[in-house]
C-alpha cells in the first residue's frame, strides 16, 4: 500500500512537471500582457476553478489553515514569481533563466539537511547530469556581467525560495493539498496589488484570454496541486532530478509550435537529462 501511494505521488509530481513544460508556450500567447498582470489573472483563474472544485467536493474547509501554512504557501508561490520577475528586470533573460533553473538541484541537495533523506551516489550523478543538460540547453551565449549582480541574486533567490517551498511542504504534510487553492488566491491578490503599483494595465485579446484560462487551469493551477502531492508523499530527490526535464520539454514544445528550432544541442540536453533521471530512479526511494 505504501509503495503504491508513493508511486501515485511520483506520478502526480511528474504530471506537474509535464504541465509546467507548457508554461513558456502559453505565456508566449499572452506575451502582450505585463508579467505581474499575467500572474494575477492566471492565479485568479486557478483560485476560482480550484474553489469550484473544492465546493463541489465538499472540501472548502481545507482552505482554513493556520498562519504557518499560509506563510509557506503564499510566500513560496508569490515569492518565487516576484523574485523571478525582479531578476528579469535587472539582468539578461538568458542568464536569469539559467540561474533560476537550478531549483531542481537545490531540491535534491536540501532533501538531506531538511528532511533527513540520504543522498546516494545515483542522486548526485543524476543531478549532475541534469545540471549539465540544463546548462547545455540554456547556457549558450550567456555572459555574466558585474553590473547585473542584483539580477543574478534575485534569480538565485527565486530558485532558493521555490526549492525551500517544495522541500518544506513535506514538513507540512498534514496541510491538505486543497489548501493550495487558497494560496493561489493570496498570490493573485499580491500580484494584482504589485501590478497596479508598477505596471500599466492591458486588456487581454481573445488569444491572450484563452492562454490565461489555460495557464490558470494547468501550469499555474493544477500543476501546483499535483506538485504538492508529489512533494508531500513522493521522493523529492527523484522529483528534483526529473525536474531538469522541464526546460528541455518546454523548448521541444516551442520547436513543435514553430517558435524554436530543433538542434543537436536540444537532443544532447534531452539525453543528458533523461540519463540523469533514469540514474536517480534506480534502486527506488532508498
Amino acid at each position: 500500500m505504501a509503495r503504491r501511494r508513493a508511486a501515485g505521488a511520483l506520478l502526480a509530481g511528474v504530471a506537474a512537471l509535464v504541465l509546467w513544460s507548457f508554461l513558456a508556450l502559453l505565456a508566449r500567447a499572452a506575451a502582450a500582457l505585463p508579467p505581474l498582470e499575467l500572474t494575477a489573472l492566471s492565479f485568479s483563474v486557478a483560485a476560482a476553478a480550484g474553489s469550484l472544485w473544492l465546493g463541489l467536493a465538499g472540501r472548502l474547509a481545507e482552505l482554513r489553515q493556520g498562519p504557518l501554512a499560509w506563510a509557506h504557501g503564499v510566500g513560496g508561490l508569490f515569492g518565487f514569481h516576484a523574485l523571478f520577475f525582479t531578476a528579469l528586470a535587472l539582468a539578461p533573460a538568458a542568464a536569469v533563466t539559467l540561474i533560476n533553473y537550478q531549483w531542481p538541484l537545490l531540491i535534491v541537495l536540501l532533501s538531506a539537511p531538511l528532511l533527513g533523506m540520504p543522498l546516494a551516489a545515483r542522486h548526485w550523478l543524476g543531478a549532475a547530469l541534469g545540471v549539465g543538460g540544463c546548462a547545455l540547453l540554456l547556457g549558450r551565449g550567456v555572459r555574466f556581467e558585474a553590473g547585473d549582480l542584483a539580477g543574478y541574486a534575485a534569480a538565485g533567490g527565486s530558485a532558493l525560495v521555490w526549492a525551500l517551498y517544495s522541500v518544506l511542504a513535506r514538513r507540512l504534510a498534514r496541510v491538505p493539498s486543497g489548501a493550495v487553492v487558497g494560496f493561489c488566491a493570496g498570490t493573485a491578490l499580491l500580484a494584482g496589488l504589485a501590478h497596479f503599483a508598477v505596471e500599466p494595465s492591458v486588456l487581454p485579446g481573445r488569444a491572450a484570454a484563452l492562454a490565461i484560462l489555460a495557464l490558470g487551469l494547468g501550469p499555474v493551477g493544477g500543476a501546483f496541486l499535483l506538485w504538492d502531492v508529489g512533494m508531500k508523499r513522493g521522493d523529492p530527490r527523484l522529483l528534483g532530478t526529473l525536474a531538469f526535464a522541464t526546460p528541455v520539454a518546454s523548448t521541444l514544445l516551442l520547436a513543435l509550435a514553430g517558435f524554436a528550432a530543433f538542434t543537436p544541442t536540444l537532443l544532447a540536453a534531452a539525453l543528458l537529462v533523461a540519463s540523469g533521471g533514469l540514474l536517480a530512479a534506480r534502486g527506488g526511494a532508498g
